[in-house]
């Protein structure tokens, strides 16, 4: 049997959700990335934008293996803000990803356990309204079809992609309609004999490197 290695999931969008507790309201500010880079142009554009804030705090992790990770408490006490907003990253198991809870102090002091559950359940309610990319290592497959069976073909192995978690890939029409799938490997015989049956045996798709790829969770 094949194996393949797992891989932390990510989010298909930004997601900003506003969380009021005792006044003090709290902002969280959800963005894929895909560099630390790129995490700190967005932390940076939102301290920006939300200029008149009292805190910033952030969490970011990246890497395709999520090994890489830092926070800031943004002048919070030390621990209560920016590692409870990771921990929640890290326990979705999410990477390529930054957060970023703005604080507006409501005057009334909330303690360490409560700034820490505040900023935990912010970045925990914005993952809740997020939609996710799962990150599969995923086998290439090519086939070629006749421009007369395309357009059934194409249908196909759209459905098929669909119901065995595959990616559909991209479409070129040269002398034929070539179509481009990224498959789990596990599922590669399930591929030959599927498309035998749709092709009385005319079918045989040309397999190629594996990578890992981005497939919208359903």
């Amino acid at each position: 049997m094949t194996s393949t290695r797992s891989y932390p999931d990510t989010l298909v969008a930004p997601v900003t959700r506003e969380l009021v507790v005792k006044k003090s309201r709290f902002i969280a500010h959800l963005v894929p990335v895909r560099s630390v880079t790129e995490a700190e142009e967005v932390i940076a554009s939102v301290r920006r934008q939300y200029w008149d804030a009292r805190h910033n705090c952030t969490a970011m992790v990246t890497g395709a293996t999520a090994d890489q990770a830092r926070s800031s408490d943004d002048g919070e006490p030390s621990g209560t803000a920016g590692v409870p907003m990771l921990e929640v990253l890290r326990r979705r198991g999410l990477t390529d990803v930054v957060a970023v809870v703005t604080r507006y102090f409501g005057g009334v002091k909330l303690g360490a356990g409560g700034l820490i559950r505040a900023y935990s359940t912010a970045v925990s309610d914005a993952l809740d309204e997020a939609a996710l990319l799962h990150r599969r290592e995923l086998l290439e497959a090519r086939v070629e079809v006749p421009h007369a069976e395309a357009g059934r073909i194409d249908n196909a192995l759209r459905d098929w992609s669909a119901v065995h978690g595959a990616a559909f890939g991209a479409v070129t029409y040269g002398s034929a309609a070539s179509f481009t799938l990224w498959v789990p490997p596990a599922a590669r015989h399930e591929l030959d004999d599927d498309l035998a049956a749709l092709s009385a045996g005319s079918l045989v798709p040309v397999y190629g490197a594996t990578r890992v790829v981005d497939v919208p969770a359903v």
